[in-house]
């Protein structure tokens, strides 16, 4: 009989810890759901503001260069230069400039020149975090 009385606490303490890890899972499975319901709309809300965000040509580091065809920004008088796009892009007009279309309001060699700019942008100057969100896959 002394034999089954230490057993016994045992047993109850077994399926008591069975009950705790039930409970676990259960509650870890609540916040995992949770977090992939917070999550998601973030994303979705990332994506539209990607195509919504703005790059400007040139960008406020050279106000009032011109672009070459190689997307240098150079001065007014350099020969087969454009003169500044005069207005933002769209993330998704930028976008569809790099999948082959051009950028509204500007000729064929024209747009080539600014999304050459564009692709050349690096941190710190204008435009760069849309273009970088524009690279980033989805």
């Amino acid at each position: 009989m002394t034999d089954q009385i230490p057993s016994e606490p045992s047993a109850n303490a077994a399926s008591n810890q069975g009950i705790v890890t039930r409970r676990r899972a259960l509650m870890m499975g609540a916040i995992t759901a949770s977090a992939v319901v917070s999550i998601k709309p973030a994303l979705a809300q990332t994506a539209g503001s990607v195509l919504n965000c703005e790059i400007p040509v040139p960008g406020n580091n050279a106000a009032g260069g011109y672009i070459a065809a190689d997307g240098s920004v150079v001065s007014a008088d350099t020969p087969g230069a454009f003169p500044p796009a005069g207005r933002n892009f769209s993330g998704e007009e930028v976008r569809q400039a790099m999948n082959g279309r051009t950028l509204p309001g500007t000729s064929y060699d024209q747009s080539e020149a600014y999304v050459n700019y564009i692709r050349r942008l690096q941190a710190g100057q204008s435009g760069f975090t849309c273009y970088a969100s524009l690279q980033m896959p989805r």
